[in-house]
């Protein structure tokens, strides 16, 4: 498996921490905002013990803007699949085209 698709799969699990640590807290607003920082916080230690070896992997076959540009695209993907399925938020046409703007820069980044 090549060092990009490695950085990918990481960053992935990686994201899929820090959307929790995030936004997992806005569906149950009864906790309290100490609570949740703290839970927050705790959860997203398991976002940077995956995104410092995503970083270090990716970086040997990408620059570092191509990291960012693919960190943020794999940041988006996760988010839509977790407010649909967390928030039970849609995707409208407004932010699906948005996102697609974001995605298209990707390839750009990418493109040789």
């Amino acid at each position: 498996m090549s060092d990009t698709w490695k950085a990918a799969g990481l960053l992935v699990l990686s994201n899929l921490f820090m959307t929790v640590a995030w936004y997992g807290h806005l569906k149950n607003r009864s906790m309290g905002i100490w609570v949740a920082i703290f839970l927050s916080w705790g959860i997203a230690l398991f976002e940077y013990m995956l995104q410092v070896p995503a970083n270090r992997i990716g970086y040997r076959s990408m620059s570092a803007y191509q990291l960012k540009v693919l960190q943020e695209a794999i940041t988006l993907v996760v988010f839509v699949a977790f407010s649909w399925l967390w928030l039970g938020e849609k995707l409208t046409p407004r932010y699906a085209l948005s996102f697609g703007l974001i995605l298209a820069a990707v390839l750009v980044a990418f493109k040789k």
